[in-house]
């Protein structure tokens, strides 16, 4: 049977999710024979509105814009070590922007096939709709969106 999908895109955003989506793509690359690749993506947006909310000053925003670059670059030589730990090819990728329309991006000049990220958050009001960047990729992406949600399982899978 020939698989529907050749390149995997597993969105990383720190949490412990999105790791649990990047095992899942690796098995599921490996399985397959799937290119995949890993992104993470710097939240400028975020840090932009911090500082016009006044919450930030600029210095701030400078200063924790390299603590989420240090950050992204740790993620993915986690990413890495965790392919390279099942023998699977990876690219990895930093990207700072607006994360739904940076992975729009990304797979729209990639070719992905299939977007693996963690679970959408509950979704408690109207603001956190319109906030949740993993409801919006997987409501604007165009590809095929995979939602990883078995944590543990997941794990387990991965270490046997």
């Amino acid at each position: 049977m020939k698989v529907p999908f050749r390149k995997i895109l597993a969105y990383l955003d720190g949490s412990e999710e999105s790791i649990s989506a990047l095992m899942y793509s690796i098995l599921l690359a490996k399985s397959t024979g799937a290119e995949l690749h890993a992104v993470y993506v710097v939240n400028t947006k975020a840090l932009s509105e911090l500082v016009r909310a006044h919450i930030f000053i600029d210095q701030e925003k400078r200063e924790y814009l390299e603590d989420l670059k240090k950050d992204s670059a740790r993620h993915l030589r986690h990413a890495e070590r965790l392919a390279s730990s099942k023998d699977q090819d990876i690219i990895v990728k930093a990207i700072e922007g607006s994360p739904h329309i940076v992975i729009q991006d990304y797979v729209k000049a990639n070719g992905i096939d299939l977007l693996a990220i963690g679970p959408v958050n509950a979704i408690r009001s109207r603001r956190d709709e319109l906030t949740s960047e993993n409801d919006r990729m997987l409501r604007t992406v165009p590809c095929q969106v995979l939602v990883v949600r078995d944590d543990s399982g997941i794990w387990e899978q991965f270490e046997g």
